[in-house]
């Protein structure tokens, strides 16, 4: 006699998925038994009041604000002026590797790691414990000093002291 086509797992699979039919027609029954006869349009209206909150009576037309389109903003608030950062830094050659024309150099200011390629170095070649000046701009994969010179071919920028207070006489 011949086998049946019909491996146990295809039967198996097959009743699972009456099964999950029957489950779902049954759950469907169910709602359609409990559920409640149509609401009128107005039970299902919410109304926004003069605060905004959401409310099931309308709202007062005597406490209507009219909006003019021009007013409505939908974008990021300006931040106000601030000082421009110090464009130029100063601090130290940390590590610099001439065969592989890399580096680091340590902030004075925020005492952070600033990565330096040897294209970046405006001033001619650095070595390690070197005091420079340098700009920071965002590279690949972080912050990148460019325009690196030795800090003793360009002088620092004379810090602006505030006035000293008069003395009482």
């Amino acid at each position: 006699m011949g086998r049946s086509q019909e491996t146990f797992g295809k039967k198996d699979n097959e009743k699972k998925r009456l099964k999950k039919r029957m489950e779902k027609e049954e759950k469907r029954d169910e709602r359609k038994a409990n559920a409640k006869p149509g609401q009128s349009l107005d039970e299902m209206l919410a109304y926004v009041d003069e605060n905004g909150n959401i409310s099931a009576t309308p709202p007062d037309p005597s406490k209507k604000r009219i909006i003019k389109d021009s007013d409505i903003r939908i974008s990021i608030a300006k931040q106000e002026d601030r000082e421009p950062e110090d464009v130029v830094r100063t601090g130290t050659v940390a590590f610099f590797n001439d065969s592989k024309g890399y580096g680091f150099i340590k902030d004075q200011q925020t005492q952070q790691s600033i990565f330096v390629h040897a294209n970046g170095l405006a001033g001619g070649p650095i070595k390690e414990n070197d005091k420079v000046t340098f700009e920071v701009e965002m590279g690949q994969k972080g912050p990148t000093a460019v325009r690196v010179k030795h800090a003793s071919a360009t002088p620092p920028p004379a810090p602006v002291a505030a006035p000293a207070p008069e003395a009482a006489e």
